[in-house]
């Protein structure tokens, strides 16, 4: 058994975990039918794991060096690698506003990246104020690490840098997505408030 299907199969058998996973982090293993007939532009297969409540997915790549990447494919046609595993993925799902951090990163700027990365914290800390203690618990269970949101944006940009070329997301057309990067630095309505 891989350490991604051992984290699969810790989350399907602990409810507990299913549930905080979907309701306080996007990632809903029973979502896993979304994003069906995507794969990657090599023709390489994609394995659905889970989705998000947006319609976007998650998905393995084959195995590399004993790790299995982790894609992700948004409903809105963006999508590219995450993390080298599973468990790095869970790591920034669980300690990060992920896709807002990439969304606004200017392109790519890793800097930018983490300037929008502290305001969304910020946005999250004074939304949900148990998050730090959800990430704890959810981190705990799955016996992983909670990282420092510098370090998970520094890992993720690392990840959504090398998306291309092995790891651009296609259509059953053959269309690819949009690169993981947003253009934006900061909300265009009202900025960082």
């Amino acid at each position: 058994m891989t350490s991604s299907d051992h984290l699969l199969d810790l989350i399907r058998s602990t409810p507990e975990i299913d549930l905080l996973l979907r309701t306080s982090f996007g990632f809903d293993i029973g979502r896993k039918h979304q994003g069906e007939g995507l794969k990657l532009a090599s023709g390489a297969p994609l394995e659905p794991i889970a989705g998000e409540f947006a319609g976007g997915a998650y998905f393995l790549c084959a195995e590399q060096d004993g790790r299995r990447p982790v894609v992700f494919a948004s409903s809105d046609g963006e999508g590219g690698l995450i993390a080298d595993d599973l468990a790095d993925a869970l790591e920034i799902i669980i300690g990060l506003e992920w896709r807002d951090c990439l969304g606004f990163s200017g392109g790519g700027d890793v800097e930018v990246m983490q300037v929008s990365a502290q305001h969304l914290e910020r946005y999250l800390a004074r939304n949900n104020p148990e998050i730090d203690k959800e990430r704890a618990h959810a981190a705990s269970a799955l016996s992983l690490r909670v990282v420092p949101v510098a370090d998970l944006v520094i890992r993720l940009w690392e990840a959504a840098s090398r998306t291309e070329p092995g790891y651009v997301v296609t259509d059953e057309d053959g269309e690819a997505y949009d690169p993981p990067f947003g253009v934006y630095s900061e909300p265009r309505h009202g900025g960082w408030r």
